[in-house]
Parts: C-alpha cells; structure tokens; sequence
C-alpha cells in the first residue's frame, strides 16, 4: 500500500469558497429597532446566540470536504516493474553533392542516395516505412503507440558537406525530428564538399552535453573527407575520450556510380562516376570508439545496417509503475452531503431569522 495521493490537486481552489459563504452566512439578517441596549447589559447570552456559527462552520466544512472529493484522493496497491531501454543517438548525414548519385535504389534511377537514406532512417527510428509512418500522423494517431523502432531514445540530427549543422537536437519527439530530416537538401556552390571530421566533432559535442550514460553516433558518409578544421581521426580521438561509440557507414556501391550531370543545353544525363569512400579512417574511427563499419551498397543492405545497430544498442532501463488504485473520494464526498445538509436544516431551524 501506497502512500496517500491525489489525482486532481487543482479541485482543492475550491475550498476557497468557504470564505465568502460563511462571511455570507455569518451576517445579521434581522434587526429591531430599540431606544437604548444599555438595559440588556449584564444580561447572558443565550445557547442559540452562542451558537450562531455553527450553519457556517458545517457549511465550510462541507465545501472543503467536497474539494477533497473532486481531488480524487487514492492510494496505489498493485505495483509492476516496466523496463523499457533508451540511448541517446546522433545522425550525423552527408549532404554533400555527390549523395546525388542514384546506386542505392537499382530499379528507380530518380532516387538518390540522400533520399534512400532519409527512407531507411524513418524506418529506423519508427520500425515503419516513411509512408506508413506519414500516413499514421495524417490520421492524428500518436506515435508514442508505435512499440517497434526506438520510441524511447533520445535523438538528433547532424548534417554536414563542407559544413556541418545541428539540425535537431536530441529529442524524444521522433516526428518532428524526423520531418527536419526529410528538409535536408544536397549542399552545392561554397557549401559543397565534405568534411567528415566536423560532422563527428558536432555529434559528440551534442552528446557530451546530455547526462544519458549511453550514447553513440550513427556517421553515414559516401566520400572522402576534403574539407573543414578538424581532422576525422582527431573527431574520433574526442568521441573515444567521452566513451561515445561511433557506427560508420560508407554508402555507393562497388565500383561505379550513376551521377545526374547537366549538359549545355539545360539537360540532365546520368553519367558513371567513380565510387570513392575513404573506409580506411572510417574503420579506424569505429575500431577507436568502439563501434563498427558497415558498407552499404544498396537500400536493403543500408536497411540491414541499421536493423543490426538496433539490435546492438540496447539499454535496459527499470521503473515501477502502480497499475492500480484504491479510491477514498466516496467517504468525503458523503462527509460533504451530511454537513451541507445539516447547515441548511439548522439554517432554516434552530437558528432561523425573521428575515428568513
């Protein structure tokens, strides 16, 4: 057995009311009109006279007694011990230009791997496809319902190119999150490029803010690191120091790619381009923090990668929930109905006025 607690506290305001009532109750109602009191001096007061305030103490009573009944007071006797595991992520994304190659998704050669991998994440992180995810927030459903994927992980966005840019902090508020991923964009002109190293050092830098004991990276890059400050090895360096695990992913296929190139002439032409992701550092950088490197090739098998880094990172976590409730709100709410009664019979009784 619990200790004692209210459900609804705010209905106590109520109790309030009591004050005005009894100043209401307490007033004179009647009155006759005598030359002089100095006659009825000495005289002593009578029982009924005496006892005047008692109607209102009963109607006070009785209000405050009602509050505490709206308040719902209640004891728990059941307890159950719920686990639920949650982790705090980081996606750090390339949006570089060349993640506008079309090898991810064979038979649609109109996707490119920027938004293969926005598809995979959604799956990820609800353990639905983007579509039935979309279509489960059109019909106003809650998504915290969603029991498969990671609903109680704490996760953010990092994408970076040339630059790298926090795009979502660590949230538990997955469809928000996962609606600034869908407005990532390809960088191009002086954003352009790719700068692995400032894309981990942000994500790390986000992590290391939260008190969650576990917390890892997921870093998806298609190309070699050619730009920004800080050196990816040196960014693994800071995520090994903080005891934050980073899962590397190369994504492309083996060999060459499909790129969408412009002609003189305003036309788009898909043209081979070599593949080249510097796996090198990646599994360096996984191996340093503890984590792993994957290569992606293809949807199914970047699908693939992330189902294996859910499987792995799991945290157990232990709570205690009361499941049921004894309720006591009927023996005040009874205590209410007698006093309240009671005032209004001694009221228009015993201590009935020529007013009245």
């Amino acid at each position: 057995m619990g200790e004692l607690q209210l459900r609804d506290p705010w209905f106590l305001l109520i109790a309030i009311l009591c004050l005005p009532i009894a100043w209401l109750m307490l007033r004179s109602k009647s009155s006759v009109a005598i030359s002089s009191v100095s006659s009825f001096n000495g005289l002593p007061k009578s029982l009924r006279a005496r006892t005047t305030f008692v109607p209102a103490v009963l109607m006070c009573l009785s209000i405050v007694l009602a509050a505490i009944a709206l308040a719902r007071p209640q004891t728990p006797d059941a307890t159950s011990k719920i686990s639920r595991e949650g982790i705090a992520i980081m996606m750090a994304i390339d949006r570089s230009s060349s993640m506008n190659a079309r090898d991810l998704e064979e038979d649609f050669l109109n996707v490119n791997r920027l938004e293969v991998v926005k598809s995979v994440i959604h799956y990820f992180v609800t353990g639905k496809d983007k579509d039935q995810f979309s279509a489960l927030l059109s019909t106003g459903n809650s998504t915290s319902n969603v029991k498969s994927g990671r609903p109680d992980d704490m996760i953010g966005v990092i994408s970076f190119a040339k630059y790298a840019d926090s795009i979502c902090p660590l949230t538990l508020d997955h469809g928000n999150m996962l609606a600034t991923v869908d407005e990532i964009e390809l960088a191009s002109g002086e954003e352009n490029g790719t700068s692995i190293g400032e894309g981990l050092g942000l994500a790390v830098e986000r992590l290391r803010q939260t008190e969650i004991e576990s917390k890892i990276v997921i870093l998806l890059t298609d190309g070699v690191s050619i730009s920004g400050e800080l050196p990816p090895m040196k960014a693994g360096d800071f995520a090994a120091s903080e005891n934050i695990k980073v899962y590397c992913i190369g994504a492309g296929t083996n060999g060459y790619a499909s790129v969408p190139v412009p002609d003189g002439f305003g036309n788009i032409s898909l043209r081979a381009t070599k593949v080249e992701i510097d796996e090198q550092t990646l599994k360096a950088i996984a191996e340093k923090t503890g984590g792993r490197y994957f290569r992606a090739t293809d949807k199914d098998s970047l699908k693939a990668i992330y189902e294996e880094i859910d499987k792995l990172e799991r945290t157990e976590v232990s709570e205690f929930r009361f499941l049921n409730f004894e309720e006591h709100f009927h023996i005040f709410a009874l205590l209410a109905l007698i006093f309240s009664t009671l005032s209004i019979v001694l009221q228009r009784s015993v201590f009935r006025t020529t007013n009245d």
